[in-house]
């Protein structure tokens, strides 16, 4: 049966008009015409002037998506413990950065580890940065602005510039003795603090001061009294051989609430 040459005529407009619509379609998907990444995610490589920052760039049709490591998002899962407990250190001012998991085995693991670097805001140091778990960071921030900036601004007229550590977290038993329970810093749930830099210059050793160190001696006194208000361990200078050069700060859980300070 021959087709009408009308219905031949027509179907050849139709193709026509396909053709020219997915050539058209195809050039607006074109490389040229789709923005790309400049750099693999995370890295910080400037964008050049001829194009907008990297935040505004739009990739086809897909919105921007951000990374959460650059944009300070926590990636780890928590709970809401945790994430009180985080939300009350940046009210506290404590420099911090989130870490993954840490598991050594045994007794010695944090599940939500944090880096801690600093405290008021940055205007207190903390070095070296310590892997703490969020309980011990909230009660030494507590601690450095209740009691001890007044205490070096009232015997020093000074506050406080840098406080130096002996480390957060480490895999070991208690002073480092064979047999020996798990030391609470197996668990980032202490800190030895080793000496202490005032914002004019001096510097507060934690040992046993002379008889003639007044100033430095009230100092290290008021720590050892008051820090058991924050934490339930507080062993310094003249306790033990090990612990003559620094101050150990901890919140090991005991009966009865019981609080060792000496």
């Amino acid at each position: 049966m021959s087709i009408p040459l009308s219905r031949l005529r027509l179907q050849s407009r139709l193709a026509v008009i396909l053709a020219v619509g997915a050539a058209a379609f195809i050039a607006s998907c074109s490389r040229e015409t789709v923005r790309r990444p400049e750099a693999d995610v995370g890295m910080s490589l400037s964008a050049p002037a001829s194009q907008p920052p990297a935040e505004e760039q739009t990739y086809g049709f897909l919105p921007p998506v951000e990374n959460p490591v650059t944009t300070g998002e926590n990636i780890y899962a928590q709970s809401s413990d945790e994430m009180a407990c985080r939300l009350r250190l940046k009210r506290l001012g404590v420099v911090f950065s989130e870490l993954p998991p840490i598991n050594d085995g045994g007794f010695c693991r944090i599940d939500n580890p944090i880096l801690v670097s600093g405290f008021a805001g940055g205007a207190i140091g903390f070095k070296p940065a310590a892997k703490l778990n969020c309980a011990i960071t909230e009660a030494f921030a507590r601690w450095v602005k209740g009691d001890l900036v007044p205490s070096t601004r009232l015997r020093y007229l000074s506050g406080v510039d840098t406080i130096y550590n002996a480390g957060g977290y480490s895999c070991r038993t208690m002073n480092h003795r064979r047999g020996a329970r798990m030391s609470e810093h197996s668990r980032g749930n202490a800190i030895d603090v080793t000496r202490i830099k005032l914002n004019n210059g001096k510097a507060v050793k934690v040992h046993k001061p002379g008889w003639f160190s007044f100033r430095e001696r009230g100092l290290l006194n008021s720590v050892r009294a008051e820090a058991c208000d924050y934490f339930t361990t507080v062993l310094g200078p003249g306790y033990n051989r090990e612990h003559n050069d620094h101050f150990h700060f901890d919140l090991m859980h005991r009966r009865n609430g019981y609080r060792a300070c000496r």
